[in-house]
């Protein structure tokens, strides 16, 4: 990896670290189930292999977005435990092949533990930056990701990166947290808000543009749902290191959402 660890990739993979080895969702482990549930539709739910765990760190649900179909080569971008990767495997099945691409050494681990474990043979999971991708260019037909962009500081590489492995009529098709206005600096600045997936969300106008920049066409950002549990978790991790007398909560609320993103490279 040529990518250079950053304060916000050190504070972001720790805490997803300690995340997985406390099998916890973003919201919680009690809640973990209700959100995989509210996240992807019953008949997905059931194609996952008995015994796996629905731990979910996400926002959406990218495989229905990417319609995928037996044979593709998907790269899944920040794959976690592995949880959209399994239900990529399936759509695509044996002739197909699905990359999970993470940062975080543990998330790597449980995930290729989980893959052995359930005889998934057309899965495999590689250590990495988004911004980095250890993927050689123009090899993969679909890219999904599950609200793992917003963690990225220099989300314009992860875009060039995206675009060089897809292949020509590829598909960018992604669940991720975006903007409607802007957060408050103290918001912004904060480490914790960046690992809680509020402050490294960016407006969707310039989400767009950053991907028209690199060559994406047919751009598209449809609003799912506006991400109050996640800024209220965001916010309480922050915790004395900012005067939250500050923020207002309303604001934020009305400006993060989580949101359907889908793009082609032509």
């Amino acid at each position: 990896m040529t990518q250079t660890s950053t304060p916000i990739h050190e504070t972001v993979q720790k805490h997803y670290a300690e995340r997985i080895k406390n099998n916890a969702s973003c919201c919680g482990p009690s809640d973990c189930c209700q959100r995989c549930s509210s996240l992807y539709p019953a008949d997905l739910l059931a194609t996952l292999p008995e015994g796996e765990s629905t731990v979910s760190y996400g926002c959406g649900d990218p495989i229905t977005l990417a319609s995928l179909e037996p044979g593709q080569t998907v790269l899944d971008l920040g794959s976690g435990a592995g949880l959209d990767c399994f239900f990529a495997a399936k759509k695509v099945g044996e002739t197909g092949h699905v990359i999970g691409v993470d940062m975080t050494p543990e998330m790597i681990e449980r995930a290729t533990s989980s893959a052995k474990r359930l005889n998934v043979q057309n899965v495999e999971f590689r250590q990495g930056y988004l911004e980095d991708l250890p993927v050689e260019s123009n090899t993969v037909d679909v890219i999904i990701s599950n609200c793992v962009i917003n963690l990225a500081p220099d989300k314009s590489k992860v875009f060039v990166e995206a675009f060089r492995v897809l292949k020509p009529g590829g598909k960018f098709a992604v669940s991720d947290i975006v903007t409607d206005g802007p957060l408050p600096e103290t918001i912004k600045k904060s480490l914790s808000a960046w690992a809680g997936c509020v402050a490294g969300a960016i407006a969707a106008k310039d989400y767009i543009a950053m991907m028209e920049a690199v060559g994406f066409t047919n751009i598209s950002i449809t609003p799912v749902f506006f991400e109050k549990e996640t800024i209220d978790s965001a916010i309480t991790e922050m915790g004395d290191s900012i005067e939250l007398k500050t923020i207002s909560r309303d604001d934020v609320y009305k400006a993060v959402y989580s949101a359907k993103i889908t793009a082609f490279k032509m």
